[in-house]
């Protein structure tokens, strides 16, 4: 059995991390030590508990435990366990751990709703992703979320210590452990227990005369301090947060995300990202600033990495220390409102790309003026549809490059 499996805590306070659900009074803890289970989902990444804890529960009350992997399972297996269940004479019902469950299409999701309705089942449920965008609507309403967050490195030091001393004794063997590995450790499996253990007992079976030395830790610790997918809420998260501390004009936490996204070898997302945030967050306050972050992301992408990261720093750099403008993004965000909603109207006549009129035209001619004939090439006449003919969706920008166009046109137009 793998070490981690072996050392799986038995009772809550030998969990690890999730204070904030499993603490004295936390609510967490106060559903599990009433005895009485709710149906419950359990989300967050790999590694932090959210198995254990589910056997945790299931241990403490006299209830039928199933156990069903959402990668693999089928509607049959859900079915099979209902039946089976109920053929038992005794317990309180039957409990589903339900791992994975994302992976459920929502026909099977639906499935369960059922059982969950009618009690022959009470349902917990484990996933990596955001229930709220991957799990049926109708469960969600009958479940609660519990969020468990990735484990500090202060708390996973000791779980590191303690299977340490777990497996000296179940093996009759003593290991030195030189200062610091269980630091350097727990910093790098990114908060995932399960992974700090494992690295561990890899260090116990490749150690030499039972030292296990800092060399050896880093030669077996895996590089997962930032946990990445590009198809996962990670993804989404570190560019959420990368774009908005350059928007925010923090460069250096710019700087760390754009490490982040380095480290997981995703150029095309910071190039896309850098290019959007030009345009949508600096925008008119530094019209260049696109022009440059474009030849910056083509060197990128043509050096490839590592060299592609000095580039692409000197954009983030550029882009968080310039100023700021959003004032395009907002003027096509309301002509878009104003299409989609109908407010559209015809073409004043003298802006149609034509120079005859019908028997019924009210008025004949086309009398466009043109600007270039008039100083300052600028005349007065109308240029949206008459029912929106007063509408104005581009606000200056209170930067010193956009105040000097407003400045610029107030004069020409009086």
């Amino acid at each position: 059995m793998p070490l981690a499996d072996s050392v799986r805590p038995k009772t809550l306070d030998e969990v690890v991390g999730q204070k904030h659900i499993l603490g004295e009074g936390k609510p967490l803890r106060r559903i599990i030590e009433s005895g009485t289970i709710p149906n419950m989902i359990f989300y967050g990444s790999s590694g932090i508990g959210k198995t254990t804890v589910a056997n945790i529960i299931a241990n403490s009350t006299d209830m039928n435990l199933y156990k069903l992997n959402g990668t693999n399972c089928s509607t049959a297996d859900i079915k099979d366990i209902i039946s089976s269940g109920g053929s038992f004479g005794f317990g309180r019902g039957t409990l589903l751990y339900l791992d994975e469950i994302q992976y459920l299409n929502k026909r099977q999701q639906q499935s369960l709703l059922e059982y969950i309705e009618n009690g022959d089942i009470t349902l917990i449920a484990s996933t990596t992703e955001n229930p709220y965008f991957y799990i049926y609507n109708a469960i969600l309403s009958r479940s609660t979320v519990f969020e468990f967050k990735p484990v500090e490195k202060e708390d996973i030091v000791p779980a590191l210590k303690r299977a340490l001393t777990i497996a000296e004794g179940n093996l009759k063997l003593s290991y030195t452990v030189e200062e610091g590995v269980y630091e350097y450790i727990a910093l790098g499996c990114g908060g995932d227990v399960r992974k700090a253990i494992n690295t561990i007992e890899l260090c116990m079976l490749s150690s030499s005369g039972g030292v296990i030395d800092m060399e050896l830790a880093k030669q077996l610790t895996q590089k997962s301090s930032m946990k990445y997918d590009r198809d996962g809420d990670q993804h989404y998260d570190i560019l959420s947060a990368f774009q908005k501390s350059i928007r925010g004009s923090d460069e250096n936490a710019a700087l760390h995300y754009l490490a982040r996204l380095i480290v997981a070898g995703d150029l095309p997302s910071i190039c896309r990202r850098l290019l959007v945030i030009a345009a949508e967050d600096i925008g008119l306050a530094f019209p260049n600033a696109i022009a440059i972050t474009k030849a910056c992301v083509d060197s990128a992408l043509q050096l490839g990495f590592p060299e592609a990261r000095i580039p692409l720093a000197e954009a983030v750099i550029l882009l968080a220390t310039a100023p700021k403008s959003n004032s395009a993004e907002a003027a096509i965000d309301m002509a878009i409102a104003d299409v989609e909603a109908g407010n559209t109207g015809d073409f004043p006549r003298h802006l149609q790309n034509k120079h005859y009129d019908g028997e019924g035209a009210a008025v004949k001619g086309q009398h466009y003026l043109y600007p270039h004939d008039y100083p300052n090439h600028y005349v007065k006449q109308q240029y949206l549809p008459d029912n929106i003919k007063d509408r104005v969706y581009y606000k200056y920008g209170e930067n010193k490059l956009e105040q000097g166009a407003a400045e610029y046109w107030k004069k020409i137009k009086g």
